[in-house]
């Protein structure tokens, strides 16, 4: 429904009235880091004030989840995250917030895919062949993960269950851990980003099998998706980053949010310098976030609870 000229005369002049803090959950470096520090100029333009990157990492994302969920609703703090959003809920006994109503879905950002990688060592080509060697030598093969609950944990979880084999999962604090584990040959396989297993392909040292979403990555054109493999359970294993405000927040300014961060992340500049980064933009309606947000939440507690995992 359109906004009345006067909700459009109330909100638009009024915001934003001092700097916009973009709290990010993650460490520096993490995918909605890099993208809060390519936009946030951009943002400051538009709006004609600062727009400061906060990083509060800490508990798998709920310490800046929280943070954001107890501000005031009036879009001067906001949080840019990943889909764990939805992971953590699932792992977690006990939550500083609700999920699912501390929230006001703003905008996708971008998405990345995951590709699924060996050691060049396993004979296995493709994922059919990989599915028929881990079912003929059951429990005997290792994979990595950056730790226990990540969504690369929960994704294999749900690769593990969708293809009845069985593997046994090695956490690590990090990603750079795994990743040298597997080229070493001391964990076969591992489920991570695109981008950080494509550069290491080349070498040999490793070897991708299946990438996620419906269409190929240009990063690894020659590595067919899981939907192409025969593997529908997986199709939905895209990292995606998306905004959220405080629950709260006036109707108006979420949409005036999201036309503005969809202006600035679809600009030609913008899309070209997070493609380097092997990530795609891809914008929604808070109502389309929304949905796809719940919809994770119930598929996570699923392969969460079959998996058994718990938090460390």
């Amino acid at each position: 429904m359109a906004l009345s000229s006067a909700a459009l005369a109330q909100t638009s002049p009024t915001f934003p009235t001092r700097a916009v803090t973009l709290v990010i959950p993650f460490t520096p470096g993490s995918g909605s880091d890099l993208i809060a520090r390519i936009i946030a100029p951009r943002l400051s333009v538009r709006w004609g004030q600062p727009v400061i990157v906060d990083n509060k990492a800490g508990a798998s994302g709920n310490l800046g989840h929280n943070f954001v969920a107890k501000a005031a609703p009036d879009g001067h703090i906001l949080m840019l995250t990943a889909d764990s959003f939805t992971m953590a809920p699932a792992i977690y006994k006990t939550m500083p917030y609700d999920p699912a109503n501390d929230f006001a879905p703003v905008v996708t950002l971008a998405d990345a895919s995951y590709a699924f990688a060996v050691n060049p060592t396993v004979p296995a080509k493709d994922l059919k062949s990989l599915i028929a060697y881990l079912k003929a030598n059951p429990g005997k093969l290792n994979y990595g993960t950056p730790g226990n609950g990540t969504p690369h944990h929960l994704s294999m979880e749900l690769f593990k269950s969708a293809a009845g084999v069985d593997i046994l999962h090695v956490p690590y604090k990090g990603i750079a851990g795994a990743l040298t584990d597997l080229m070493g040959g001391q964990v076969q396989l591992l489920y991570g980003t695109t981008n950080s297993l494509a550069p290491h392909v080349a070498s040999g040292k490793v070897r991708l099998l299946a990438i996620t979403g419906t269409a190929r990555s240009a990063l690894a054109p020659d590595v067919a998706t899981f939907h192409e493999q025969g593997m529908d359970a997986m199709d939905a294993g895209d990292a995606y980053y998306f905004v959220a405000a405080p629950a709260r927040t006036p109707p108006e300014l979420v949409s005036r949010l999201n036309g503005d961060l969809s202006a600035v992340i679809s600009a030609s500049d913008v899309k070209s310098e997070l493609l380097k980064l092997g990530l795609i933009v891809r914008t929604s309606t808070p109502a389309q976030l929304g949905t796809a947000v719940k919809s994770d939440l119930m598929r996570w507690r699923k392969v969460v609870a079959d998996a058994g995992i718990t938090a460390d």
